[in-house]
């Protein structure tokens, strides 16, 4: 491919969006840019403040549970107040919360305050997916969460490096700059993002229709998108096991951390790396077969991990479960705009942006519980199970809610089948390759114990 081919597929891949967007694009690489917090928290409570690593945890897990919270609520008022308002308010607030962990000590207040940060930065999301979905052209929607789920890693890996080159400043200094990047997004979107909620219908007469109003019992009460939630929160399980269960895992084989931490950034590089070409190659594809296809590589990414036993192998599990978050989320996202109703799509994305933050906070618990009870295979054979279980979910119930037009039954069937045909091939191809990274492994550890003895 030429280099002028690749330069016309990367101006495909961004062209045609308004440029709203942009700017709400712009404010979400400055937020994850600035996001020290939650790259160094745990570090700041064991290390500067004293507290063992099972607070550390707990505080971790707390600010998953603010996000149970806090997506409901973002979505809520994502339709009452509207987009930039949430989205303004939910900033400040979370910038205020990165303020105080560099002032509080104790404690409780730490919990406290992670917990009130989760609410905020769960809440702002619903109000962020709702935009999109009010700006962008239908058929271009999957494309633009895919560009701003691009935006989110790309400023994460941008944190990562520049906090760990900073880290001499002091951890209260960069939770300060969390909150400095953070009031600079709140301030993008006040001067340059438009509001975007859907004004109210009018009749002939141009008086106001009144709109069926819409709760978060009404928005479960609809079927095909309770369905969608529930997959979606199945493969969330199997997404955020690897974060807990991955490190476990390699330590319990002998490996240094310093193995798990080149593993797993691994992950953030062929996002910030390919996002854009697996979007380029998934674009105008069925959402049903991208969700299938999706829920199996992570089936069968998490699952080899089972049968790895080098850091090279633990590596290429990362990229194929990767690969299969970089179709997940923008076609999940997707999926749930489409089914929104206009007036309704904050509490819609609140509800999804619910079963994220359940799944980060129960999945951690669960595989930690069950690489130290039953061992790290139940772990990796449960979500590959898991998986497969969400790809059938799929590929049966959404078929006719997510469908095109024209799209046909039979067009989308033989598509599940060819992705099937194709996660089972790269199943065969890395099952050798992990039997071959273990014997080589195998190898050289019967050297070393012959040159021991």
């Amino acid at each position: 491919m030429s280099i002028d081919s690749l330069r016309r597929s990367a101006r495909a891949t961004v062209s045609g969006f308004p440029r709203g967007f942009w700017w709400l694009w712009l404010s979400t690489l400055v937020n994850r840019t600035g996001a020290f917090v939650l790259t160094f928290l745990s570090l700041y409570l064991t290390q500067e403040l004293g507290h063992s690593a099972w607070f550390a945890g707990l505080v971790v897990a707390l600010h998953g549970l603010g996000g149970v919270a806090g997506s409901p609520l973002g979505g809520a008022l994502t339709d009452r107040w509207g987009r930039r308002p949430t989205m303004v308010t939910m900033h400040l607030a979370a910038a205020a919360c990165a303020a105080a962990l560099a002032v509080v000590t104790s404690a409780w207040a730490v919990a406290t305050v992670v917990l009130l940060m989760g609410v905020a930065m769960q809440a702002v999301r619903p109000s962020i997916n709702a935009t999109i979905a009010d700006m962008v052209p239908a058929h271009d929607v999957r494309r633009a969460y895919a560009l701003n789920y691009w935006a989110l890693n790309l400023g994460f890996a941008i944190a990562s490096i520049a906090g760990g080159a900073a880290a001499f400043l002091g951890y209260r200094t960069l939770f300060v700059v969390d909150a400095v990047a953070t009031v600079l997004c709140a301030v993008i979107v006040f001067l340059r993002l438009p509001e975007t909620r859907p004004e109210a219908a009018v009749d002939k007469c141009g008086e106001p229709v009144a709109e069926e109003k819409v709760s978060m019992l009404t928005v479960l009460r609809d079927a095909p998108f309770r369905t969608l939630v529930l997959l979606n929160l199945l493969v969330c399980v199997v997404f955020t096991a690897p974060w807990i269960g991955l490190p476990l895992t390699m330590a319990g084989q002998g490996l240094p951390p310093s193995s798990f931490g080149m593993v797993i950034a691994v992950n953030g590089i062929v996002i910030v790396g390919f996002q854009l070409l697996v979007n380029k190659l998934t674009d105008k594809r069925s959402p049903v077969v991208l969700l299938t296809l999706s829920a199996l590589l992570f089936a069968l990414g998490t699952g080899a991990t089972a049968l790895a036993g080098s850091s090279v192998a633990f590596a290429a599990t990362v990229i194929v479960w990767t690969v299969g978050e970089m179709i997940h989320v923008p076609t999940n996202a997707a999926a749930t705009a489409r089914l929104a109703p206009e007036h309704a799509r904050g509490r819609y994305q609140g509800v999804m942006g619910m079963s994220w933050a359940v799944a980060g906070f129960i999945a951690p618990i669960a595989a930690g519980a069950i690489v130290g009870g039953p061992g790290p295979d139940v772990l990796w054979t449960a979500t590959a199970v898991i998986g497969v279980l969400a790809a059938v979910g799929y590929s049966l119930r959404l078929r006719k809610a997510l469908a095109d037009d024209e799209e046909t039954a039979e067009t989308t069937e033989t598509e599940i089948r060819t992705a099937v045909t194709a996660v089972t091939a790269v199943t065969a191809v890395t099952a050798v390759t992990a039997a071959k990274s273990g014997g080589s492994s195998d190898a050289t550890a019967a050297e070393q114990a012959s040159v021991s003895a």
